[in-house]
């Protein structure tokens, strides 16, 4: 059986789930308000406990919801770009995003209000970290419908995020199935490398840097491009010297010249590539650095390039694994 049709199966006992729910509720009222509006459910969001439907129809998803939703076959009815995500999508999942109706360009400040309206949701689920809620017109929005701001804090949270997503659209039976599928591959790597990893210390170059501004991003665990090695096994030392809040808790942008003090302890050393293995100018720009080729992980050429860092699913970080594994076959071999 298909990925995408075991889903759609778990996603059908999901909602015959819902549904008796919505009918049991229903029935149990003391009024016929329930029966006339929709039997609802408060959830537990980050703007506070909200009532929202037991079984939505029509759902509305921005930012870090659009991939979680789409993969766990919610009834959609509109959702913001999410172009990071696309070359992590299987090809269903990628029709689904391209037919569905746009509401909003990846940046929360280009929600267009009117085109969510048009497509009557009945439920909002807002998919943007706290700090960018100022960028939208949360009245506005709850005009529309219910909104549930279900956001990320650290880059490492998306597992804990589309949980909380896929349970606020009603497909908390579909997401546990991809969970485990993720679990499953991940404890597969981890004991296929346990003998070559164990004792090593990785770095992690990510892509965010500025080699205009002369920075580079230095990734330590916890972060995109080390969150889901981790589970398959690999250490990253070291932390940030200053917290600065969200994803500048676990990276930070050192200048070019601080490359061997803060790569030079690493045993070895991963960095982030595009999907199709190019490598990104931030990460080139470090690569390219006669201080980088000093390294002693560089020199004993164990630096390993990775693909499809930014999963924020259980789905699409099956790709990542997928990708860590061709990467790190070199160690198991030598």
């Amino acid at each position: 059986m298909s990925p995408r049709k075991s889903r759609r199966i778990a996603a059908a006992l999901a909602s015959a789930a819902a549904t008796a729910l919505v009918l049991t509720i229903s029935g149990c009222g003391s009024s016929g308000s329930a029966a006339s509006s929709g039997a609802t459910r408060v959830f537990e969001a980050d703007n506070g406990r909200v009532t929202i439907p037991a079984a939505p129809k029509r759902i509305v998803a921005t930012g870090y919801a659009v991939p979680v939703l789409i993969e766990a076959d919610a009834p959609l009815a509109g959702i913001s770009e999410w172009t990071r995500g696309v070359p992590m999508m299987t090809r269903e999942d990628l029709a689904t995003y391209q037919r569905l109706t746009k509401i909003a360009g990846n940046p929360a400040d280009t929600t267009n209000y009117e085109a969510i309206a048009k497509v009557k949701p009945d439920l909002i689920i807002v998919g943007v970290p706290k700090p960018v809620l100022g960028d939208l017109d949360m009245k506005r929005l709850e005009s529309i419908a219910p909104v549930a701001v279900v956001g990320p804090s650290l880059p490492s949270s998306w597992r804990e995020l589309s949980r909380r997503q896929a349970d606020a659209a009603g497909r908390a039976a579909t997401f546990q199935q991809t969970k485990d599928a993720y679990e499953k591959r991940a404890a597969e790597l981890k004991a296929k490398y346990a003998g070559v990893l164990g004792g090593l210390e990785f770095g992690h170059v990510g892509a965010y840097g500025e080699g205009q501004q002369g920075t580079f991003q230095r990734e330590f665990a916890g972060s995109w491009g080390t969150n889901i090695a981790t589970d398959a096994g690999v250490t990253y030392y070291g932390q940030v010297k200053k917290k600065g809040g969200g994803s500048r808790d676990v990276s930070e942008y050192p200048s070019i010249e601080e490359v061997p003090a803060s790569l030079g302890e690493a045993d070895a050393i991963t960095y982030t590539v595009n999907a199709d293995g190019s490598v990104p100018d931030p990460v080139k720009y470090v690569l390219d650095s006669k201080l980088w080729k000093n390294l002693p992980a560089v020199k004993a050429g164990k630096t390993f390039a990775v693909r499809y860092t930014e999963a924020a699913t259980y789905t699409s970080a099956l790709k990542t694994l997928d990708a860590l594994d061709t990467a790190l076959a070199p160690l198991v071999k030598s």
